[in-house]
């Protein structure tokens, strides 16, 4: 007899880039590093020129996300990044670009 198996439960966080990252496909980049790690959430740019969003998934992709969004797209300079805990929605949404604030 098998046991099922389960995956583990996702993990969910608010995050902020701060640097060169609007006008240079910061936000197309994170939509796609997203994608591709199977994360889901949202990105936007900021009134003040920083980017911020939320992201949620398995503990592991959110981490190697983080790394990601730390290196940032080709034309693009990090300076600093935040990343927040938040209760995960149990979303499994494709991730998004939303509207600046």
């Amino acid at each position: 007899m098998t046991t099922p198996t389960t995956d583990p439960p996702p993990v969910r966080f608010r995050f902020r880039v701060r640097g060169r990252v609007q006008g240079v496909g910061f936000r197309a980049f994170v939509q796609r590093e997203a994608s591709l790690l199977g994360i889901s959430g949202w990105v936007r740019n900021t009134w003040d020129g920083d980017v911020d969003g939320e992201a949620e998934g398995p503990r592991e992709r959110l981490l190697e996300f983080q790394d990601r969004l730390r290196q940032g797209p080709p034309g693009s300079f990090v300076s600093g990044c935040v990343f927040e805990p938040t209760a995960p929605r149990g979303t499994r949404e494709p991730f998004r670009i939303t509207r600046e604030i």
